[in-house]
């Protein structure tokens, strides 16, 4: 098991998801937390569940209400994290926005809501972010989705916004290495989350995704959210991981290697 004891790590889309399991995987692990998400009601009780996990006398994490499309309130998540912490060791830009759409029905005003999302927030938030991650030799876990390596029809801007973080992982590790700043990605498969009735699956569709999901993905299931969070927290252990970045780090169950029949 990784160690994050008395690490600080702000993680963004934490009120659900994916966001909300390494939020939680975190603080079993010690780590000092700033929450940030557009729910306050489950960032609060996700910040309890933090407490009731964490080792005893652990703090209670950092919660920041955040519209992560508003630049100023990215610049206020990073101004009262160092606030309250004093320093970053770890970064994950987990929040993202799945939406459905082809070439032929994506509107540029959904094109334009999933990339300022999925991408030019995680940019302004990691840029901002990078002065405090040198300082502390920290690092950097950008949640992207095996939709950033493989194509998958019928969720084209998504995809895309995928893979442009996906060149945002390999580009900021090159750029951070020598100053001793790791970037690693993670590239989840099909996960039991609340994306899917988010972007607009009935109560109805879903069970019947998820079947379909099975079939294709090599180990025959979907993935849990815990799963991806321990493999986010392998890459942010400065112990586990000290020797790589710049990789991408499919959690798949295969499906990334697979050829379609």
């Amino acid at each position: 098991m990784s160690d994050l004891s008395g690490k600080v790590a702000l993680i963004t889309g934490a009120s659900s998801g994916i966001g909300a399991a390494t939020a939680i995987y975190f603080a079993r692990l010690g780590a000092k937390l700033s929450l940030t998400g557009r729910n306050e009601v489950n960032l609060q009780r996700i910040g309890d569940e933090c407490v009731s996990v964490g080792p005893a006398n652990t703090d209670r994490p950092l919660i920041v209400v955040a519209e992560l499309s508003c630049e100023m309130d990215v610049i206020n998540i990073v101004d009262v994290t160092i606030k309250k912490y004093g320093r970053l060791d770890i970064l994950v830009n987990n929040a993202g926005t799945y939406e459905l759409g082809t070439i032929e029905t994506t509107s540029l005003e959904q094109y334009d809501r999933i990339m300022a999302v999925n991408i030019r927030a995680a940019f302004q938030l990691t840029m901002l972010c990078v002065p405090h991650l040198i300082t502390t030799r920290g690092n950097i876990i950008n949640v992207s989705s095996i939709g950033g390596s493989r194509s998958f029809p019928g969720q084209i801007a998504y995809s895309m916004s995928k893979s442009a973080m996906d060149q945002m992982t390999a580009c900021t590790a090159l750029e951070l290495a020598s100053k001793g700043v790791r970037v690693n990605s993670i590239n989840p498969g099909a996960i039991v989350t609340e994306i899917f009735s988010r972007a607009g699956m009935s109560d109805e569709e879903i069970p019947k995704f998820m079947e379909h999901c099975k079939e294709f993905h090599p180990l025959r299931r979907v993935g849990e959210a815990e799963e991806v969070a321990q493999a986010i927290a392998f890459l942010a252990s400065s112990n586990s991981a000290s020797f790589i970045t710049g990789e991408h780090l499919h959690v798949d169950g295969g499906l990334h290697a697979a050829c379609p029949l």
